[in-house]
């Protein structure tokens, strides 16, 4: 399979996904609860259904793993990972800051992301090897050079109750060693603006493939390090991502890894 096919394919995609939230952006009249503070509405379900059309149109035997729809069988040499609506609490209070996230993995290797905000319509994109691009222009991680010069990002997962003390103790160690740290509220967003140089880094804990599998991609053709909190290369299936702009990552960790510290002791 020629990836620029694939490409293709998934451009039309997440397009299709797009035009449904922005068709129903400000109108939702139906909003679930899958838990406490993961919503799900209409416009999530509809957008996936777009998107897993349109691949399944160009590659009926592909395996997609999709975030409402979870699992569907095919081909394990080809799997597509959808999120058809990352940062739906935004969506849902009318807050532009929400994507559509799609990755493909061959052999279990994430060869291709995209990820669109269907409102200001930037797309970002990366092949494996071929380097990351904003709406077809190239782009680049930021030359920051330490924590204390650097806009910092992060994101805090659903289940946070679970993790609040740890998770707001390194929130203030960032805080106070950076610029500021900021929280958008959509993953695939974080990694996209880490890759072009708006956010010097990124951590967050407990993020689903879907989340991240796409913007990691894009990050790391953008020049962008990633690992897990304790340095060790990253998997779409690692509960902990730091993302930086390489000059920082290991200030990034002794602050992450400071921080365990002290919540253990």
């Amino acid at each position: 399979m020629d990836i620029e096919d694939a490409k293709r394919v998934g451009i039309e995609a997440i397009y299709s996904g797009a035009r449904v939230l922005r068709n129903h952006f400000g109108r939702i009249s139906q909003i679930h609860q899958k838990g406490v503070f993961d919503l799900v509405t209409e416009a999530d379900t509809e957008s996936e259904k777009q998107i897993m059309r349109t691949i399944r149109k160009a590659f009926p035997d592909h395996a997609i793993l999709a975030e409402e729809s979870g699992a569907n069988k095919g081909t394990a040499e080809y799997q597509w990972l959808i999120d058809p609506l990352d940062g739906t609490t935004n969506y849902v209070h009318q807050l532009p800051f929400f994507t559509i996230a799609i990755a493909l993995a061959v052999r279990d290797k994430i060869e291709l992301g995209l990820i669109l905000n269907p409102i200001d319509r930037e797309l970002y994109s990366a092949i494996a090897g071929k380097g990351a691009a904003l709406n077809g222009n190239p782009i680049q991680v930021s030359s920051t050079a330490s924590v204390s010069d650097s806009l910092l990002v992060t994101g805090f997962p659903y289940d946070f109750s679970e993790i609040i003390e740890p998770a707001m103790k390194r929130f203030s160690v960032c805080q106070q060693a950076s610029q500021g740290v900021r929280r958008l509220g959509s993953a695939a967003l974080d990694l996209c603006y880490v890759a072009c140089g708006k956010f010097d880094g990124f951590w967050e804990q407990n993020l689903k493939p879907w989340d991240k599998a796409a913007g990691a991609i894009i990050a790391a053709e953008a020049g962008a390090v990633i690992t897990d909190f304790s340095n060790q290369p990253f998997s779409i299936n690692q509960k902990e991502i730091l993302v930086t702009n390489g000059r920082i990552h290991e200030e990034m960790l002794s602050l992450l890894n400071i921080e365990e510290q002290k919540i253990s002791d």
